[in-house]
């Protein structure tokens, strides 16, 4: 089948987005279909996407630019698109998560709406409620439970929607593709906990501080973050067991899990995007949770109804409630001095994603049928 990827964002970015869009289209090209991505020119100076993001196969990505980032530019840039999709010659099915390329080529092929979250930004006001009334929409997929059920409701029209839920994955680990990685800093004989993600409110990166103050004994490890945020939080830290890495491509992150004892999820019950312009903590589905339990790692995370889809208390994880400091710093003790229980709870998570959450998977799940 020939698909047409359709993207607001730039590639490659240093967003998380980013990575979702490229495991998707290089899953659909494992799958056997002919894919072309359609994006904005990259916010990040790296010369080859596919190398930054560490993607099997090189689909042709078309540079898109948007004259402005408002409404009125993305309607714009949507209309060059559309041009784009019919001078490349109409694909079988549109797939995206940009609302407004999908409304203006939605009379061109059947098309599949992914959303990750609930849109208030969007103008002009009802353009998704139209979008989702299209007679062309063939299926709207989600990352959550929680979010389908929102979707529903805010949109409950003449009959339910076409949703499917399909979480975030993550690809089985190749050890001959995993690139060695020079030895931390820190000591060399303290355990090792790590974190994964961007630095943004709601991440709970304070907490990681708090445990890292709490637990001198033991080094702390962020990989990831902008700048910006590295800037922040590394100034207001000041603790010698606390590690910023900043951010790295998503192709040399494999390199680091095999590096930590335990690693950690602390997501809050709010949770921001880049500036804080959505609050997305009702519907998230990390992909470094999915990362972390392909790695075989052992994961503290937060206890949250929309993480408990996925993450089995003593099952393939711990669980702990948010702000309780103390739950946390006694599930890192437990861990630590636990080897068999670290190595129980990793083994039943990498099974679990191999078994569930590849994006392979996900990549014949949302196309099934179509």
């Amino acid at each position: 089948m020939r698909i047409a990827y359709l993207h607001s964002g730039s590639i490659p970015s240093v967003f998380a987005n980013g990575v979702h869009i490229m495991r998707m289209c290089d899953a659909f090209s494992a799958a056997g279909h002919e894919v072309t991505l359609y994006a904005t020119p990259g916010s990040h100076p790296a010369d080859d996407p596919y190398a930054y993001y560490g993607v099997r196969h090189r689909f042709p990505v078309r540079r898109v630019p948007c004259p402005d980032y408002t409404p009125a530019g993305y309607w714009k840039r949507a209309e060059a698109v559309r041009d784009l999709l019919i001078r490349d010659g109409v694909p079988d099915l549109l797939y995206g998560r940009d609302p407004y390329s999908l409304s203006a080529a939605a009379d061109l092929a059947p098309f599949v709406y992914e959303v990750h979250q609930l849109r208030d930004d969007l103008a002009p006001a009802g353009m998704e409620r139209d979008l989702l009334a299209q007679p062309r929409l063939a299926r709207v997929v989600v990352i959550t439970h929680a979010l389908a059920r929102d979707l529903q409701a805010a949109y409950p029209g003449p009959g339910p929607l076409p949703v499917l839920v399909a979480p975030d994955c993550a690809d089985p680990v190749d050890p001959a593709t995993t690139t060695a990685l020079p030895e931390l800093p820190g000591r060399p004989d303290a355990p090792r906990i790590g974190y994964v993600g961007h630095l943004y409110d709601g991440r709970g990166i304070d907490l990681i501080i708090e445990l890292a103050r709490r637990l001198p004994g033991f080094d702390f490890h962020l990989v990831g973050g902008t700048p910006e945020y590295r800037a922040r939080w590394e100034e207001s830290c000041g603790l010698p067991n606390v590690h910023f890495h900043g951010h790295r491509p998503p192709a040399d992150l494999p390199a680091y899990y095999p590096h930590f004892d335990v690693v950690l999820a602390p997501h809050q019950r709010k949770v921001y995007t880049w500036g804080n312009l959505f609050e997305i903590g009702r519907w998230t589905s990390p992909m470094k949770i999915f990362e972390y339990m392909a790695h075989g790692r052992t994961i503290v995370a937060s206890d949250l109804p929309v993480l408990r889809e996925v993450l089995q208390d003593g099952v393939n994880c711990l669980l702990c409630p948010p702000e309780d400091i103390d739950a946390w710093a006694a599930a890192l003790n437990r861990l630590v001095a636990d080897e068999a229980l670290r190595r129980a709870l990793g083994d039943e998570a990498r099974r679990q994603v191999l078994d569930r959450y590849t994006w392979r998977r996900r990549a014949d799940d949302v196309l099934a049928g179509l």
